[in-house]
């Protein structure tokens, strides 16, 4: 297989959801927001996920995935370490913390047993203390030599298409709705890419309703997601 196609269809294997980390069991507090009737349409629904992908993944997880792929690449397991804490520090409630912890566990025990995937990256993955799903999804991208930048706009895609899952199951919104949303909503990837800022003291994930719809989540009377 030339590099290329090798390189695309790892990076399809990390944004896929069938990669075995149980990310389609979390809706991150969009599941309350639908309890809530704050989001109650497809046109509700692509403000609450603009937002969160402005103000959110856009000044703080996609700068802090490109340094976690950059400190892998450089082997600096100190720094990232330090990031992986960092991440771990940032989750305001015990469901999105807890849902980073088992994802970033289910993805340890995946690389553990990858044929493809360089030795030295699985001791790493190994000696990373509390290890999260940012952390070994940079990882990965690392060792695999993805381009920095594709990798970032796959784990945008796939936090993205898991969004619109999440309402196709408990809004609901039909397949062909789905579709249309995500056609609005895929330009906005390119500008949370471009918006990402180089220097760490400007990062910044301030989500105040965000924040609230991960808390009163566990309130719920019944849930579909764990988060």
């Amino acid at each position: 297989m030339a590099a290329s196609a090798l390189a695309l269809g790892q990076l399809l294997r990390l944004a896929s959801p069938a990669l075995p980390v149980g990310a389609y069991s979390y809706s991150q507090g969009l599941e309350w927001a639908i309890e809530a009737g704050t989001v109650r349409d497809a046109a509700t629904a692509e403000r609450w996920i603009a937002d969160l992908l402005q103000l959110g993944l856009a000044h703080y997880e996609l700068p802090l995935l490109a340094a976690l792929q950059g400190a892998w690449q450089a082997g600096d397991a100190a720094a990232a370490q330090r990031l992986n804490d960092d991440w771990l520090a940032s989750r305001e409630t015990a469901e999105l913390r807890a849902e980073t912890l088992q994802m970033g566990y289910s993805m340890a025990r995946l690389l553990e047993g990858l044929p493809d995937l360089p030795a030295a990256a699985r001791e790493r993955a190994a000696q990373l203390r509390r290890p999260c799903w940012p952390a070994l999804y940079a990882l990965a991208a690392a060792a695999w030599g993805l381009d920095g930048e594709a990798a970032r706009g796959a784990y945008l895609w796939s936090w993205l298409e898991n969004q619109v899952m999440v309402l196709m199951k408990a809004l609901p919104l039909g397949q062909a709705a789905g579709q249309q949303l995500l056609s609005r909503l895929l330009p906005l990837l390119a500008e949370a890419a471009a918006a990402a800022p180089a220097d760490e003291d400007d990062w910044h994930n301030l989500a105040p309703g965000f924040a609230l719809a991960a808390c009163l989540h566990e309130t719920q009377y019944s849930r579909l997601f764990r988060s």
